[in-house]
Parts: structure tokens; sequence; C-alpha cells
């Protein structure tokens, strides 16, 4: 069968989805204490995985930030 060993809908992350993917545990949990949120969610958010709107514009103003700090400093 054509296509069966792959998903018919591949994920789309953004630039910023891309980053938080890329930092460590310890950044990542940061970024959820700042959302409100749990590590698991972030994750799934950096992963592209849908979540309710409010919990991912929280998600990505929280590491949007911490980028801006970082490049601050």
């Amino acid at each position: 069968m054509r296509g069966s060993r792959q998903s018919a809908v591949r994920l789309q992350p953004t630039e910023t989805q891309d980053k938080v993917r890329t930092l460590n545990r310890h950044r990542r949990m940061k970024v959820a204490r700042a959302a409100h949120t749990t590590l698991v969610k972030v994750d799934q958010w950096g992963r592209g995985e849908a979540l309710p709107t409010d919990l991912a514009g929280a998600i990505e103003r929280a590491a949007s930030a911490g980028a801006e700090k970082k490049k601050k400093a």
C-alpha cells in the first residue's frame, strides 16, 4: 500500500519551536515555568503538536523572552 510507512500529515514547526527543541532540559523547564505549564506541554509544542491557542501563545512569548534576554547579555 502506497504511503503506509509515513504519516499523511507532516508537522511543520516554526523557527521558535525549532529553537525550543534545541534547548537543554533546564532551559525548557524555565520556559515552562514562565508560561505556567509543564515541561511535557513545552516539548509537545516544540515538536509542532497542537495545543490550545492560549497555551501555545504563552509558551511562544516565554521562549522569545528568554531568547531576548540571552541576546542582551
